[in-house]
C-alpha cells in the first residue's frame, strides 16, 4: 500500500525557518511529480510548490512563496523536501504532501499525505 508520511512542521516566529519534509513507501514503480499544498482555517487547499521531471527537474511555486521557499526531491529515497524561510503570519497552514505514483502493477493515481501544522507566530 502507497503511503506518504510529513514531517517537520511546528511553531515559528515570523522570520523563522522549517523544513518539511515527505516520504513515499510502499511498492512503488515511478513518483512524478511531488509537491506541497496547504490549507489555512476557512480557506481552500491551494498549491505552494511541485517538482517534476522532463528533461531535468522543474519547479513551480505559488506567488506568495516565491524567493521564500525551495522545493527539492531526493530520489534515491522517495522524499520531497519544502525548505521555508522568512517565514509570514499568513504562511500559518496545515500542509499537504501530493504526488503522482505509479505503483508496481497498478495505475497512476494521486496521493496525499496526512498533513502537518505549521503556525507562524510572536
Amino acid at each position: 500500500q502507497v503511503q506518504l508520511v510529513e514531517s517537520g512542521g511546528g511553531l515559528v516566529q515570523p522570520g523563522g525557518s522549517l523544513r518539511l519534509s515527505c516520504a513515499a513507501s510502499g511498492k512503488i514503480f515511478s513518483i512524478n511529480p511531488m509537491g506541497w499544498y496547504r490549507q489555512a482555517p476557512g480557506k481552500q487547499r491551494e498549491l505552494v510548490a511541485t517538482i517534476s521531471i522532463s528533461s531535468g527537474s522543474v519547479t513551480n511555486y505559488a506567488d506568495s512563496v516565491k524567493g521564500r521557499f525551495t522545493i527539492s526531491r531526493d530520489f534515491a529515497k522517495n522524499t520531497v523536501h519544502l525548505e521555508m524561510n522568512d517565514l509570514k503570519s499568513e504562511d500559518t497552514a496545515v500542509y499537504y504532501c501530493n504526488a503522482g505514483i505509479y505503483p508496481t502493477g497498478g495505475g497512476w493515481g494521486v496521493y496525499w499525505g496526512q498533513g502537518t501544522q505549521v503556525t507562524v507566530s510572536s
